[in-house]
């Protein structure tokens, strides 16, 4: 019996694989029963084309058989099995595939989705085992091959007697060492799992669960078969989705929608997707990890596609099955082809229509999943300066200054004032606080109506926004709110014009301000602070709270209510008593401050200035 040695470029990927390519050991069962799966399908094939053949489906399967003390796997099939030259083909050369190949000739046939492609995933057997037998039989022939390797040093292929037309793969299992439970990368230390059937059972049903043919181990078929998403939409009950979230471990709340898509265009896919009610308790940390289960033809290929998923729609649970994807030399790595991508696009399409279709018709229910992930669709709105607001701007809600209540901005738009250029917003920590604020006075008077920011990624996701219907959005704070047609600009008189006050009291507060100036929102106020630029004071405040970051700050503006009686009391110390002048500006400068919600640079100071007014 002579040995056989691989080519020299299959030896040296068979020797990176075995080491490298794949990063969880359990997969080479999902591997072996995929190459199963694709033997019966040809002899299906065959039979749909040859009229001497008959197809029992009852006759098909695919059987597990664990031998412990011998610590041998075997998988076994019904399909059409190899002859002597297939498995030189197949099994002598690592990326030549026979599923490639045979799918390539029936390419033009319906209904024919083999599942391998090329050729290399049989090999990952060699990262649990010493040695592989390969025993089979070709549809139509009287006589079996054994084929028989050790790994890389090469293989040998002899005949055996008749056995039945089919295919049986035994792996003898490693023993177990100190090291290599050590170099293991799956959640599974010992190779010794690999021989009880509670883990077997485990692997099939978490990737091959439906795989089309009967999967037995002890008698006991333990996969599903058909999936729920290539059943017909009318044989499904709400119950049936609920049922299939939690069997799936999506989440344990009772999702707000769900969707079931089956897309028969350029690109075949069937598709569940569910939108949560709830957080998960890891969601808003570096563990969470986005992304759909993947499925080519009913097998699982990734656990967590993020590709699939826009990360402003990471909340989304679900999966996608397709029998039109590319992979590449690892069914583990996608190749992020033109299929893929045209599926995560109708995704993220399906996802924002299904959204836009709750808020309009249970609103109630809407409010509830924007509680709960309102944030990340802000985020989008930000995110990538502002590339995705087209995805998430109509999905978004604040709290209304005149409704009392969540709105959208398409709803603000439309009751905005005649002539009114802006979309005004307030932030700070709450309504309440936002409410008292002294920058709102003016707008608050004419019943001007404004959004108010309480989420610290609001502002950031606005200013990337920029506008909104053509409306560009505009802080209460800001330093120019367009007021004059709505309000009516405030001239002053001759002997109202203080510039020498403002003046004076920006030399005594020196670069603590960039400016000081009378103002048009104030009412019942004496001071207030407003800015300059983009940088806002709340993005200030936001921005300095970030751990390890270089401090910012914003072009702040004291601006001062000249009909208050307390500018009375500064212009009369302008004109009579310069310490005082002084004491009164500091004191307007850090009321500002603290109505503003910003530390005081100098507390002592303060204190002193206050006992000094007292005394």
């Amino acid at each position: 019996m002579e040995k056989k040695q691989f080519q020299a470029e299959s030896k040296r990927l068979l020797e990176m694989m075995i080491h490298s390519i794949y990063t969880k050991h359990e997969i080479f069962l999902r591997e072996l029963i995929s190459n199963a799966s694709d033997a019966i399908d040809k002899l299906y094939y065959k039979a749909l084309t040859d009229e001497s053949m008959t197809f029992h489906a009852d006759d098909y399967f695919i059987e597990i058989s664990i031998d412990e003390p011998n610590r041998l796997l075997t998988i076994r099939d019904t399909g059409i099995g190899m002859t002597k030259q297939e498995m030189e083909d197949n099994l002598g050369v690592i990326a030549q595939s026979g599923s490639l190949a045979f799918k390539k000739q029936v390419a033009q046939q319906e209904g024919h989705a083999l599942i391998g492609q090329f050729g290399v995933g049989f090999y990952s057997a060699f990262m649990v085992a010493d040695e592989i037998t390969v025993v089979s039989q070709a549809y139509g022939t009287d006589v079996a091959h054994r084929w028989h390797s050790t790994g890389a040093d090469g293989y040998t292929i002899e005949p055996v007697d008749a056995v039945g037309v089919g295919t049986s793969v035994t792996l003898k299992i490693r023993l177990d060492t100190y090291e290599t439970a050590v170099e293991q990368k799956d959640e599974s230390l010992a190779y010794e799992d690999y021989l009880h059937a509670g883990r077997i059972k485990h692997i099939v049903r978490k990737y091959s669960d439906f795989i089309r043919y009967p999967i037995k181990l002890d008698g006991e078929t333990i996969n599903t078969m058909v999936p729920i998403w290539r059943k017909n939409k009318s044989e499904l009950t709400d119950d049936t989705y609920m049922q299939f979230y939690k069997d799936k471990h999506y989440g344990h709340d009772v999702p707000v929608r769900y969707v079931h898509v089956q897309a028969d265009g350029a690109v075949r896919y069937q598709a569940i997707l569910y939108i949560p009610s709830e957080t998960p308790f890891n969601y808003f940390t570096k563990d969470f990890e986005r992304g759909l289960e993947l499925y080519a033809s009913g097998v699982l290929i990734m656990e967590k596609c993020a590709t699939l998923l826009p990360e402003h729609f990471g909340f989304v649970k679900g999966m996608v099955d397709s029998e039109d994807l590319s992979l590449n030399i690892s069914r583990e790595m996608l190749q992020h082809d033109r299929q893929l991508l045209v599926i995560a696009r109708n995704i993220k399409n399906k996802i924002k229509s299904n959204l836009e279709s709750l808020l309009k018709d249970d609103r109630e229910k809407y409010e509830q999943f924007f509680k709960a992930f309102g944030r990340p669709l802000k985020f989008g709105a930000y995110n990538e300066f502002g590339a995705h607001k087209a995805d998430v701007q109509d999905l978004l809600l604040f709290y209304s200054s005149t409704e009392s209540k969540l709105v959208t901005l398409a709803e603000y738009v439309e009751r905005m004032r005649e002539g009114q250029k802006y979309i005004y917003y307030a932030t700070g920590s709450s309504h309440d606080r936002i409410a008292k604020m002294p920058q709102i006075e003016a707008l608050r008077e004419k019943g001007i109506e404004m959004v108010y920011l309480t989420d610290d990624v609001d502002e950031f996701a606005l200013k990337m926004m920029r506008s909104y219907a053509d409306k560009e959005f505009r802080s209460i704070s800001s330093g120019d709110l367009g007021l004059d047609e709505l309000l009516g600009a405030q001239q002053d008189t001759p002997e109202q014009q203080h510039d020498d006050v403002f003046d004076a009291v920006k030399k005594v507060l020196g670069d603590a301000v960039h400016s000081v100036r009378p103002s048009q929102r104030l009412r019942a106020h004496p001071v207030c602070l407003t800015s300059e630029g983009e940088l806002t004071i709340e993005m200030e405040k936001v921005l300095n709270n970030v751990p390890n970051r270089a401090p910012v700050e914003a072009k702040k503006v004291l601006e001062v209510n000249v009909q208050h009686d307390v500018f009375r009391a500064l212009k009369q110390a302008f004109d009579a008593d310069e310490a005082k002048f002084a004491l009164y500006a500091r004191l307007l400068y850090q009321q500002a401050l603290l109505i503003e919600g910003l530390p005081l640079e100098d507390p002592v100071a303060f204190s002193n200035d206050v006992c000094l007014v007292m005394t």
